[in-house]
């Protein structure tokens, strides 16, 4: 679950990014956070997963209380968080194998497992024919499948999707999107997913949160294009 009880931030330099949030996320919810640019989305993203904390309030994610967490406990955290960015993040001279088992070797998860999670992941997203791929090899739409993979391989309670789609043409956002709703639907993993698309938005509906200069002014769930079908 993710809690933010009458959460602010206020940046060095006096800028206020977040004035006093409440939201909560439950468990197997599948949610749009949409605004402009300087909204706050990206301040409440790093909120998340601790690359800040907050100047008033309290922040709650998977058990976590963000606000008095030590720092060694952090990575704790964020193994308990899988992170889908905009721009893939890839590592290049990895094939598509390798960067998806290489977000477990850098915790020490043991081989045995790396051998049968991997090759799992890699099936749900739709790419084990390109497992021995190079990201260069793969379209943009393959790339991002990829970094979807690495996020859910650790079994993450919650997955970040920041601007997933930004990098893909039209088409295949669509795909993407609908990959991340069978994933919460399928494996019950919480998604958040922060977007400009308001077109995907409309199309998919469900819990959709609206951020504007810093403070939460929608927060409902609408209908979906695909529902009516």
């Amino acid at each position: 679950m993710v809690e933010f009880r009458n959460v602010s931030y206020t940046y060095p330099n006096g800028q206020q990014a977040l004035s006093r949030i409440n939201l909560k996320i439950e468990d197997d919810e599948f949610v749009f956070v949409v605004g402009a640019n300087g909204a706050g989305k990206s301040t409440l993203i790093k909120l998340l997963l601790r690359e800040l904390t907050a100047t008033e309030g309290e922040v709650t994610v998977n058990g976590f209380n963000l606000s008095s967490m030590k720092q060694r406990n952090i990575p704790k955290l964020r193994r308990t968080i899988g992170v889908v960015f905009q721009d893939f993040r890839l590592i290049p001279n990895m094939t598509v194998y390798d960067n998806v088992a290489f977000a477990l070797r850098v915790i020490d998860a043991p081989t045995k497992y790396i051998r049968t999670r991997v090759p799992y992941v890699i099936s749900l997203v739709g790419l084990t024919q390109k497992a021995k791929s190079y990201p260069n090899d793969l379209s943009g739409g393959e790339q991002q499948r990829v970094a979807l993979a690495r996020a859910l391989v650790n079994d993450p309670q919650l997955i970040i999707a920041d601007e997933p789609t930004g990098n893909v043409d039209p088409a295949r956002s669509f795909e993407i999107v609908d990959l991340l709703k069978s994933i919460n639907e399928e494996c019950g993993t919480t998604v958040l997913m922060v977007t400009h698309q308001h077109d995907l938005v409309r199309y998919f509906g469900g819990r959709i949160i609206n951020i504007n200069t810093g403070a939460v002014v929608f927060d409902e769930i609408i209908g979906g294009a695909d529902e009516a079908k």
